[in-house]
């Protein structure tokens, strides 16, 4: 009778824990736990702009020809980085010989071809979070925008669009902010 009752309480420890490691996961999956290929690429870029004392960045987008990556940097606030192609990309090189960063990122917010923007707004440098605890991050690709919050619903996003939208955005985003740092390192000296 006594090795019965041990049984009988186990059962539902044993559901009680599974229905926690379920809640955990869901709850990790969801909160800033969708895994961010860009957070630790925002951090080295943040590192390397700090040490650099630079508060802009830009560098040549070597897969698209005619494109380029900018971005200002309000240190442990935030990053604003954009991407676009350039009708008269020999200015901008030349823009890049000189460092004028803040001016390559003007022009490519202001003049970019139209359609091939991509800006994103990254509150706290910190890469972008699927469910930030704070303000969202905001993804602008073209025409079209999300801010990555959480709330999918508001967004008229099922859960798995939204996580599609995240990994296509966080994989965009961390190809970005990958240039940018090795633009850092090679001195900002340009091409």
């Amino acid at each position: 009778m006594h090795s019965m009752f041990r049984r009988s309480t186990r059962r539902p420890l044993l559901s009680t824990a599974a229905g926690l490691l379920l809640a955990v996961s869901v709850v990790s999956a969801m909160g800033g736990g969708q895994d961010s290929r860009s957070e630790a690429a925002a951090k080295a870029l943040a590192r390397a702009l700090d040490a650099a004392k630079l508060d802009a960045i830009a560098a040549p987008d070597p897969d698209n020809p005619g494109s380029f990556v900018a971005a200002m940097y309000i240190p442990g606030a935030q990053l604003l980085v954009v991407s676009a192609k350039y009708s008269a990309p020999t200015l901008l090189t030349d823009k890049l010989t000189k460092k004028e960063y803040r001016d390559i990122y003007m022009d490519l917010q202001a003049a970019s071809v139209a359609g091939t923007r991509i800006f994103i707004q990254d509150m706290l440098a910190d890469g972008l979070v699927a469910k930030p605890d704070g303000p969202g991050d905001v993804f602008e690709d073209g025409d079209k925008s999300v801010t990555f919050d959480g709330e999918w619903k508001k967004a008229k996003l099922s859960e798995d669009e939204y996580r599609k939208l995240f990994a296509d955005a966080d994989a965009k985003y961390a190809k970005m902010l990958t240039l940018l740092t090795a633009q850092v390192g090679a001195g900002g000296s340009g091409i």
